[in-house]
């Protein structure tokens, strides 16, 4: 992918493509989170990131929580032997901040480090709003991170529009800014449009990362081709309600205009439903789809071959809010 496709994220100075990869897939089922995926050889996730850096992704998000570490060993390992050596990418990783202090942040930052083989942390987010200290008292030990060089750039995950801004007020008043929140967004979940987040991001000039951008896959379009793939699925996911009958007849008019816009790009539902989150606001969001198959990967990299018209965006967004009404 030429360096024009790439996009300024957010307040920083970083060039990263509208899509990362997300490696919660990575968690090799450590942990509660990590059992939510089957694990995968290392060959596999070995593909699936030499698939994605050939396709022209320079991101990777991963997080300590995933598989307690698993997905950042795991990713820097692939990205130590799959790496090309003139290529260059950018890792974000989260601190997890549930029945913690924000002193945590500093004390652990030498794990996270050592978990990815102390390749450079570009984006360090805290994970979820919810700990025992303040949003100001976890920015300003992010600060203390930055300003040490342990980290580049400090953003946030699962933050709601008043924390977003008072994390950004912390941050400038020692000359950064927030740079990004990292939230559940998808053509099937659009409260970030409603709730102010969205609205704030674009104030802030601060990215929007969208996890879970294909609703954990029922976006792509193949569970409505044959209902009987839910049985195949490993891991609680396919108890969620999207992927019940009634949950996939609600949203099958969604995939159904998204596969006849496909058709005109030689594209796939997948990758008009992440070309609409990637283009339908400008340059604020950014989607971090994950991969457990490099053909999944592959599926993701194509999104960006194509850019869905003006037209195509409003028909599909109209088409979403009906469906999730």
């Amino acid at each position: 992918m030429p360096q024009s496709t790439y996009r300024r994220f957010g307040n920083t100075s970083l060039k990263l493509s509208p899509l990362g990869l997300g490696c919660w897939q990575f968690s090799n089922g450590g942990g509660l989170i990590g059992k939510f995926w089957p694990t995968l050889e290392p060959s596999i996730i070995n593909d699936i990131v030499r698939t994605c850096i050939e396709g022209g992704i320079n991101w990777f998000d991963t997080a300590e929580i995933y598989g307690n570490g698993q997905s950042e060993q795991q990713l820097a390992r692939a990205l130590r032997e799959t790496l090309p050596a003139d290529a260059h990418v950018h890792v974000a990783t989260k601190w997890w901040p549930i029945l913690r202090t924000a002193s945590s942040i500093g004390r652990t930052i030498n794990d996270r480090s050592k978990a990815l083989e102390g390749r450079k942390i570009d984006l360090y987010q805290v994970h979820q709003p919810f700990s025992f200290s303040t949003v100001g008292s976890e920015m300003r030990e992010m600060i203390k991170l930055a300003e040490a060089g342990k980290i580049e750039y400090i953003g946030v995950s699962n933050f709601c529009a008043k924390q977003m801004i008072e994390a950004d007020r912390v941050l400038r008043e020692h000359g950064m800014r927030l740079a990004s929140n990292q939230v559940k967004y998808s053509l099937l979940d659009r409260s970030i449009e409603k709730n102010g987040i969205l609205d704030t991001a674009k104030e802030l000039n601060a990215a929007i990362i969208a996890y879970s951008p294909l609703a954990q896959g029922i976006l792509s379009g193949k569970f409505h081709d044959d209902p009987l793939l839910v049985k195949t699925i490993k891991g609680p996911r396919k108890f969620g309600t999207a992927f019940r009958r009634e949950g996939m007849k609600r949203s099958k008019p969604l995939i159904d205009t998204m596969r006849q816009i496909a058709s005109h790009y030689d594209a796939t539902v997948t990758q008009v439903a992440l070309n609409w989150l990637i283009h339908a606001h400008g340059n604020t969001v950014f989607a971090i789809p994950g991969a457990s198959k490099a053909q999944h990967a592959e599926q993701n990299v194509k999104t960006l071959r194509f850019k869905l018209t003006v037209d195509e965006i409003n028909e599909i967004s109209e088409v979403s809010k009906f469906v999730i009404r």
